[in-house]
C-alpha cells in the first residue's frame, strides 16, 4: 500500500502490479525516491479528477525519469477512485503525474492501439481516504500562469511513503 499524506488527510493506494505491473513499478520508485514529497494537486476538475505529482509548491515542473510504455490495454477502466497516469499526446509520454478519477470516465479507456484509442493506464485504487479526494476536489481553483483548475490555496502531498 502507497499512502499520500496530504494537507486535507492521508490516501491510501493499492496499486495494481499483476494488471500494470511497468506502470506499478514506476509509481512505487518515485515514491521509494520520495520524488512525490512537497509536491502539489496542480489540477482539479471537479466531475473528472484531480492531478498531481509533477509540480513542486513554488509551482516549479520536477525533473522526471524516462518515460514508460503505456499499459492502457490492461482491460482496467477508468473509474471513481482508480488512479491512472497523466501524458500528453504520445500514450507512451507517462513519467510520474497521475491523477484520480473522482467519476466514471469511460472516454479515457483503452478502445485501440491508435494516437486517439490509447487511453490513460489504470494501475492503482483508493482504498483508504476517498472523503480526502472528494474534499480536494471541491477546492476553489483558478489559473497559474498557464494552468487552468489550479487550487485556489495549495493542496501538498506532504509525504509519500510505502505503509
Amino acid at each position: 500500500m502507497i499512502v499520500l499524506q496530504t494537507n486535507y488527510g492521508d490516501i491510501t493506494i493499492e496499486l495494481y502490479q499483476d494488471k500494470a505491473p511497468k506502470t506499478a513499478a514506476n509509481f512505487e520508485q518515485y515514491v521509494r525516491d520520495g520524488f512525490y514529497d512537497g509536491t502539489l494537486f496542480h489540477r482539479v476538475i471537479p466531475g473528472f479528477m484531480v492531478q498531481g505529482g509533477g509540480f513542486d509548491t513554488d509551482f516549479n515542473q520536477k525533473p522526471t525519469r524516462d518515460p514508460i510504455e503505456n499499459e492502457a490495454d490492461n482491460g482496467v477502466k477508468n473509474t471513481t477512485g482508480t488512479l491512472a497516469m497523466a501524458r500528453t499526446q504520445d500514450p507512451h509520454s507517462a513519467t510520474a503525474q497521475f491523477f484520480i478519477n473522482v467519476a466514471d470516465n469511460d472516454f479515457l479507456n483503452h478502445s485501440g492501439k491508435s494516437i486517439q484509442g490509447w487511453g490513460y493506464c489504470v494501475f492503482g485504487e483508493v482504498v483508504e481516504g476517498m472523503e480526502v479526494v472528494e474534499s480536494i476536489k471541491a477546492v476553489a481553483t483558478t489559473r497559474r500562469g498557464m494552468h487552468a483548475d489550479v487550487p485556489a490555496e495549495d493542496v501538498v502531498i506532504q509525504r509519500a511513503y510505502i505503509a
